[in-house]
């Protein structure tokens, strides 16, 4: 579709949000990472730890995460941590260390950016630029990554309703750039059981709304390693594009979030439960397209 909301040949989409809103593209919207696709009948697994703390402890990782069958690799190396005394990640060093191991193992690559400043360096290595939930309001960087050609995965907010959202994807498509992935994380309620809580009702509103790809993150949703599976079922069953898993070979050991690590064989089990679910609601992993010609010389 040509042509902006309010130009000849635009749409007519709820005000406030025209990019975002399916009437703008209501074949929907796939990203492309490389060979792996975002947003079609595929499901995409993002798997990784939640802070690159070194070599082995990411190639181990890694190794382990691409062996179950994820289709991305997650890295954190600026992290945002609510204490100023917290593991704020490896920085340069560490983006170097998770570039050099996704070559290896043959991932792209998402890993948060947290300032406008930071995304020469990040675009040089990552494939898909985070915003993670305390940024999801942050106008200036959102701009920016407007500018960028590379796929935008936003979260939302810790509190942040739908249209605020929707409004944070909008500054990313206004400044031209079109591959933005919504990211559902959790939402802070009066409920303390959970590290948060995850609104797989707004996920269903999303898919139905827009035409943006939208990603679960159970992990940080529940903060519970032994509640991540039932609820990335869930957000299977729900419709959501993919999931954004954090794995970690010793969890106990972690330097971040090591309480909502998944163990690489909970991992496994995970990825082997998956198709089941997805089967149910006319999905399935992502898989690589075989040419015509290939498939038909079988």
């Amino acid at each position: 579709m040509s042509g902006k909301p309010g130009e000849e040949g635009g749409s007519t989409p709820r005000e406030g949000t025209p990019q975002v809103d399916r009437a703008w593209r209501p074949e929907g919207t796939r990203v492309r990472v490389g060979r792996v696709e975002i947003g079609g009948p595929g499901f995409v697994v993002m798997a990784g730890p939640c802070a690159v703390e070194g070599m082995e402890q990411t190639e181990q990782t890694a190794a382990a995460v691409a062996t179950a069958g994820a289709h991305v690799l997650r890295g954190g190396v600026f992290k945002p941590r609510t204490s100023p005394y917290s593991f704020q990640g490896m920085g340069e060093p560490g983006l170097r260390v998770l570039s050099e191991v996704a070559r290896k193992v043959g991932l792209p690559i998402i890993s948060e950016v947290m300032e406008s400043t930071q995304i020469p360096l990040m675009a040089e290595h990552v494939d898909i630029l985070q915003v993670g939930a305390r940024n999801m309001q942050n106008f200036s960087l959102l701009r920016a990554l407007g500018k960028v050609r590379k796929p935008v995965l936003l979260k939302r907010g810790l509190a942040a309703t739908f249209q605020e959202w929707l409004l944070a994807a909008e500054y990313v498509l206004d400044g031209g750039n079109e591959q933005v992935i919504l990211c559902e994380r959790g939402i802070r309620t009066f409920e303390t059981a959970t590290r948060n809580t995850l609104d797989l009702g707004i996920v269903a509103l999303a898919k139905e709304r827009t035409h943006l790809p939208v990603i679960v993150d159970p992990s940080h949703a529940t903060g519970v390693p032994e509640l991540i599976q039932p609820m990335a079922l869930a957000a299977a069953a729900a419709g959501a594009d993919g999931l954004l898993i954090e794995v970690h070979t010793r969890p106990e050991q972690a330097l971040c979030d090591g309480q909502q690590a998944l163990t690489p064989e909970r991992f496994q089990q995970l990825m082997r439960r998956l198709p089941g679910v997805l089967h149910a609601v006319d999905r399935h992993l992502w898989r690589p397209e075989v040419p015509a010609h290939v498939a038909g010389a079988r």
